[in-house]
């Protein structure tokens, strides 16, 4: 539906055409995004160049959002440039206004969360309609202190809607995804990696990797597509106050997009916030409880969905998979659920670890790292400047998806055995 869609500086101009081999419900939803975009697209006032109505809009919305405004700050604002301008097309109240950027669908969802990351309420009419957790019995609402007790309590206060506990705050991927091909520039971005050939065959970006290629050659009717997406997970903690006093953590999860040139992936514009986990401590391995969400779309990416490419100017099935993840060590304990504070830590050698502590150091060292060298290398044969023995053996195999699926349900299973036990295991 949109052929073209460029923004200049602060300007938004478009030409609207019917797509090719539009569907009924993919029509609905750009028939939305076009009135938008034709509606956004009218002059501030007559002979502004320099913004248009729905960038003027996005950009005071980004400033409220800088500024920690209120909404009732941003309306009274509204109501001033209205009264001082009454040319200007501007929204009437700050209602309108995020009522219009909402027709983006950027938006985020809010799903409350046990205190304890025991579950989330949300999958279920069941779940969604609970009180309590079905694990720790521990309440979703946060419970008022200065009520001084049931006695205590009002009716008025009885009325009033109660407060979550926990809320995770997630944004949608797949509507995300769909917006970036309705644009022609980040259209032609996505395809970059499948446009442009290696002149010299060097690693320059992950599509020059032995990974994707190998993904490539088992998945062949994704790698047929350029459009397909290829994602990059990475999540760490940050402390939201900026004070070292203060122990509160949150954790973020983000999404990187493999597709673009690797001079605009890592750009902080082209990332996606895909969800921001509350604190007050980090999420360790209930990290998978909040991920549910993501995997849950990425499992209708791979199957695909209809979505619009304005570069070419047609509807296609788009699909998306996870090709890698990004994160320290700690990291990896959280999103592998391998544990990375053992003799056991390296999840190459994984059972097969050579490992030794410190005595002086009390820390774990960890040995064996010659076995990665080819067989005929120099260092195999040094023992005098390594732990006084020779190398003979070859890097350990790494393990099939089915092996760790296998090993990961054999954990379950003893860990639904020995409920109570503090005995850990490397997954």
């Amino acid at each position: 539906m949109i052929k073209e869609l460029k923004m200049m500086g602060d300007q938004i101009f478009l030409i609207v055409t019917p797509p090719i081999g539009a569907k009924d419900a993919s029509y609905e939803d750009f028939k939305k995004v076009r009135e938008l975009m034709e509606d956004g697209n009218h002059e501030l006032y007559n002979g502004c160049t320099k913004y248009r109505k729905l960038s003027y809009i996005v950009r005071l919305y980004h400033v409220k959002v800088l500024c920690g405004a209120i909404d009732k700050t941003f309306s009274i604002i509204i109501e001033l440039l209205n009264d001082a301008f009454p040319y200007a097309k501007l929204p009437t109240s700050f209602y309108e206004a995020k009522k219009m950027i909402k027709m983006l669908s950027l938006s985020y969802e809010k799903i409350h969360a046990c205190p304890n990351n025991c579950m989330l309420y949300w999958g279920s009419l069941e779940d969604e309609k609970r009180d309590k957790c079905k694990k720790c019995n521990m309440s979703r609402w946060k419970s008022n202190e200065n009520d001084g007790g049931e006695s205590h309590v009002t009716d008025f206060q009885k009325k009033k809607k109660p407060k979550p506990a926990k809320v995770l705050r997630y944004c949608p991927l797949i509507p995300r995804l769909k917006r970036l091909y309705m644009s022609p520039k980040t259209s032609k971005l996505l395809k970059w990696h499948a446009r442009v050939a290696n002149p010299d065959g060097l690693l320059r970006h992950p599509r020059d990797s032995k990974a994707w290629k190998d993904f490539d050659s088992l998945y062949p009717n994704f790698a047929s597509d350029p459009r397909n997406v290829r994602l990059e997970l990475a999540t760490d903690g940050f402390n939201p106050f900026e004070t070292l006093s203060s122990t509160y953590s949150v954790w973020h999860v983000m999404l990187y997009l493999y597709n673009y040139p690797p001079w605009y992936c890592m750009n902080q514009t082209s990332l996606i916030m895909s969800m921001m986990i509350p604190g007050p401590k980090m999420p360790s391995n209930s990290i998978d409880l909040y991920l549910q969400l993501l995997v849950a779309e990425l499992k209708i990416l791979w199957n695909g969905v209809e979505a619009y490419d304005s570069s070419t100017n047609e509807m296609f099935h788009m699909r998306a998979s996870l090709f890698c993840t990004i994160s320290d060590f700690p990291g990896l304990d959280n999103l592998s659920g391998w544990n990375t504070h053992t003799l056991f830590a390296c999840p190459s050698c994984r059972f097969d670890t050579e490992s030794k502590r410190l005595k002086f150091g009390r820390k774990n060292c960890f040995m064996g790292h010659r076995r990665y060298l080819p067989l005929d290398h120099k260092y195999k044969y040094n023992k005098h400047s390594f732990d006084g023995s020779l190398e003979f053996r070859s890097s350990p195999a790494p393990m099939s998806g089915s092996e760790v699926l296998e090993q990961i349900e054999e954990y379950s299973r003893k860990r639904s055995r020995d409920e109570g036990t503090s005995e850990e295991c490397p997954l």
